[in-house]
């Protein structure tokens, strides 16, 4: 014990030797209580090193971060910017149409809402707008009323088919024709039982604002601009694809915009571009007079992390034509709800996405680029907006260069001290190393510790307190999680860095975060990331920084100058990535209400807060080791964090709110629901009838059970393991993310507009397969289900490209929708079989969903819905299923 004890000593004095031959210049290590002292009073000795009093740097750097966060704030509410408001687009006409068009209620594909009040509406404005139009200018109106079929791989794969449903489209074009054209695209129909004032009406009325003024202009054009209000997009973007594979004028189409919500109002963010056609973002650049884009969106959007698709995809797969994708993202609460309506759309937030679209087709339809586009049809831009007042963008390739400049910069920064005596690089590098180690342990710690909590909250039941309370979130994970973050450095400090000089741990943790985001920066370069510029942003201005403060640090510690210059060195990065992070906040907590019943969300969010709080802290670390203490800051963090976690267990925080001028509803999707199971021959082996319940988020129904009994666990839905896709009515396929839900029994549903579902014919087909063909008529919304039995393989059938698309469960998944007039659907399918099956080849199930008209509801489901508490939006619908095999 004797010798353990003198080696550990030994090696002990070996380090400190060897910080202190590193730091030759600065005063001999000694005892940190000698050493503290405020800010302005030189220490001992005639030294001019001071160390930070914790009360005033805790205030300085809460004061700071909260102006960052104003700052932020303020940029987003500031929608327009006056001096750059556009006097040609008409906000207040815009928001005329929009009150009318969303006056004639939620518009799903197939109702008279949307395939017969809201075209007849718009075709009579496009007809006025044309009566008045310039001269110059040609006007032609189509209506396209498509029938086709594809296949998507989203939502783990399924195909689609669509009859008769609706586009009107206006062709603006030069009196003598024009031989190109920039699509404008938007969608007039909504989901059911929401007025889509947002999604999608919005850009529809702003569409035709920009069709009034641009006809009137006596400035002729000299490409064609197609205006496209499709009919169907909700329907899962089948317009879309009418439109671009059967138009006799989508050949025109060189570019596109596509105008869409995620949100109600506030900014429209540009969340994807392209593929490549770096000379559209050159366009939205030179043209929007308020622009807000970032690639950074656009890597998260097209990663599939948030589960959505718009028809820019449409445009791109089918179409091989780039575009720019716009969405407006703000208040994503009561996106497809009731809740969606014209009022809550400020007329600033019209006037902004006019005047920026408007300045955009403009742009386009006057280009030479256009009809060139071919020729600008490579690379990539990194491009983003600095705070809603301009963009900077350039080359992928530039900024590739870029980035490895600043990491060769922050090689040398390292590599100089390095490249010292032997004895002096080592101890460095140990140290560095050492130092990092503990930053990781710091981070894996706290990331554990945080979860841990998210998984104690998500068990008691109490998960999305924040949904509602945005701040509970950071008093809950973002004050625990720096607690933590400061408990272990603190515990490092004490035990591990007793007597080592301060100055030299604040550079060593200086350091630190340096060599983080270089290897990060590195990274993201190697793997093609363009949002890589973010890290590049986190290693140069700190490496500025270090070098405006070297000399004030080195000769007098940490003075009110240091601290100074140190901060407003730090100000763009750290002001950037609020900002940064402020956009997904605003997209990722609404999205967590919608999310499923198997995600939980409180996870989610923690492990998002704890990333968070690591980044912001990481130049901020050298302050913990540079003050004299941190022990009331841990207990002031810790204390905050104990008394929000107790609140939360306790229910204060109720998730969902009512409030009429800021509601936050609880989703909830009630289907009066009957069903009929069917064997081989055709005999009905089993039916029931119910109200299936779906909530649309982590809490399931357990709030509503106070106000429903009846609506409680011992009523949960029993998979039918036979069945495909347990035998549900699903309208996507959805059913892996939804596998909480209810079934309380209900007297059968009869709709007076019945399903017709018929074995048509069946072929022995000379290649040794059967082909089967159905006759199905029904609603406008219908889901086919397949299930292969053992044995047979479904080799063909007459969707899609002809190749069956096998969902993610293994099933096969068909969404059907058809407009007003619609002809039986007849399809096939072609199965091969290995010998014959005593329990047929193919499992077929058929699901209908009545989304409007006398068929919609029934007094049971219209008594049901009332005993729902006021915060809930309880989206209902009947729907029937049936199961057959062949």
């Amino acid at each position: 014990m004797e010798r353990s004890s003198a080696a550990v000593g030994a090696v002990r004095r070996l380090r400190t030797q060897a910080q202190q031959q590193y730091h030759q210049q600065q005063p001999p290590p000694c005892r940190p209580e000698k050493e503290g002292r405020d800010w302005g009073k030189p220490a001992r000795g005639g030294s001019a090193r001071l160390l930070l009093p914790e009360s005033r740097a805790v205030l300085v750097l809460l004061l700071y971060l909260l102006g960052l966060r104003g700052l932020v704030y303020f940029s987003f509410q500031q929608l327009v910017q006056p001096a750059r408001v556009s006097k040609e687009f008409n906000a207040p006409r815009a928001r005329t149409y929009l009150e009318n068009i969303t006056a004639f209620g939620p518009r799903a594909v197939g109702s008279p809402e949307n395939e017969v009040f809201t075209v007849n509406y718009l075709l009579e404005q496009v007809k006025a707008i044309e009566t008045a139009s310039n001269n110059v200018h040609k006007i032609s109106i189509d209506i396209q009323r498509p029938t086709g079929t594809f296949s998507i791989d989203f939502l783990g794969g399924f195909t689609s088919y669509y009859d008769n449903i609706t586009n009107l489209v206006v062709k603006l074009e030069p009196r003598n024709g024009a031989e190109h054209a920039v699509l404008s695209n938007c969608h007039f129909d909504s989901v059911p039982n929401s007025p889509g004032a947002s999604d999608d009406a919005v850009s529809c009325s702003v569409m035709l604002e920009i069709l009034y003024y641009l006809s009137k202009s006596p400035e002729p054009l000299q490409h064609a601009i197609i205006f496209l209000f499709n009919g169907a997009e909700e329907s899962i973007l089948q317009a879309s694809h009418g439109f671009i594979t059967q138009h006799h004028w989508a050949k025109s189409v060189r570019a596109f915009i596509n105008l869409e919500a995620a949100g109600v109002g506030g900014k429209e963010l540009v969340f994807q571009t392209g593929p490549e056609n770096p000379w559209l973002v050159q366009a939205y650049i030179s043209a929007a007079k308020h622009p807000f884009a970032c690639i950074v969106a656009q890597e998260v959007f097209q990663s599939g992390i948030i589960p959505a698709e718009t028809d820019f995809r449409i445009y791109r797969d089918f179409g091989n034509i780039p575009g720019i994708d716009l969405a407006f993202i703000e208040n994503g609460y009561i996106y497809h709800t009731k809740y969606d309506t014209a009022d809550r759309i400020l007329t600033d937030s019209i006037q902004r996405a006019g005047d920026n679209i408007l300045g955009v087709l403009k742009y386009l339809a006057k280009s030479d680029s256009l009809a060139k586009s071919h020729e600008y049809r490579h690379g990539n831009l990194v491009f983003f907006d600095v705070f809603g007042m301009f963009i900077l963008a350039y080359p992928t390739r530039v900024g590739a260069i870029m980035n490895c400049v600043v990491t060769t910069l922050a090689i040398l920064y390292l590599g100089k001290k390095i490249l010292q005596p032997r004895k002096r690089a080592i101890s460095y590098l140990k140290e560095l190393a050492i130092a990092f180690g503990f930053t990781v342990l710091s981070w894996f710690a706290t990331l554990v510790g945080i979860l841990f909590v998210a998984v104690f909250i998500s068990v008691i039941g109490r998960s999305l307190s924040w949904y509602t309370h945005f701040h509970v979130s950071g008093f809950l994970y973002g004050t625990a999680a720096l607690a933590k973050l400061i408990l272990v450095h603190t515990l490092v400090k004490k035990f591990y860095y007793k007597n080592t000089n301060q100055q030299f741990l604040a550079e060593i943790f200086f350091d630190v975060p340096v060599l983080f985001w270089s290897v990060t920066l590195a990274l993201l370069t190697y793997l093609g990331l363009s949002s890589a510029f973010v890290s590049a942003i986190w290693v140069a201005f700190p490496l500025l920084t270090r070098l405006m403060t070297y000399k004030e640090f080195k000769e007098k510690g940490a003075t009110v100058t240091f601290v100074t210059t140190y901060l407003l060195g730090m100000f763009f990065p750290y002001l950037y990535l609020i900002y940064l992070n402020w956009v997904i906040f605003e997209m990722l907590i609404p999205i967590t209400g919608r999310s499923g019943s198997e995600i939980p969300p409180d996870i989610i969010m923690a492990a998002f807060i704890v990333t968070l709080s690591i980044l912001l802290s990481s130049y901020f670390l050298n302050f913990i080791y540079l003050a004299r203490s941190t022990k009331m800051t841990i207990i002031t963090l810790s204390t905050v964090f104990l008394v929000t976690f107790v609140l939360v267990c306790s229910g204060i925080f109720f998730p969902y709110s009512s409030d009429s001028a800021n509601p936050r509803p609880k989703r909830i999707f009630v289907q009066h629901l009957s069903r009929r199971f069917h064997n081989l021959d055709g005999q009905l082996t089993k039916s029931d009838s119910g109200m299936w319940i779906n909530g649309l988020d982590y809490g399931g129904i357990s709030y509503v059970t106070p106000h429903i009994p009846e609506l409680n666990d011992s009523i949960r839905t029993k998979c039918e393991e036979d069945s495909p896709l347990c035998g549900l009515p699903w309208i996507l396929p959805v059913d892996y993310l939804f596998r909480k839900n209810w079934y309380l029994p209900a007297p059968m549903v009869t709709p007076k507009n019945p399903i017709h579902f018929q074995l048509f014919s069946k072929e022995q087909m000379p290649w040794d397969s059967i082909k089967l063909t159905f006759e199905i008529s029904g609603p406008s919304h219908m889901s086919l289900y397949l299930r292969v039995h053992r044995g047979a393989t479904l080799a063909r059938w007459s969707l899609g490209d002809g190749i069956p698309v096998v969902n993610v469960g293994g099933d096969y998944f068909v969404y059907y929708s058809h407009g007003l007039q619609a002809l039986p659907w007849h399809f096939w399918i072609e199965l091969k079989t290995s010998g014959e099956s005593t329990n047929g080849m193919v499992t077929l199930g058929i699901a209908t969903h009545y989304y409007f008209g006398e068929d919609q509801k029934t007094p049971q489901l219209n008594a049901l819905l009332e005993r729902f508490p006021n915060w809930t939006f309880p989206s209902s619908w009947v729907s029937t299923y049936d199961q057959f095999v062949f």
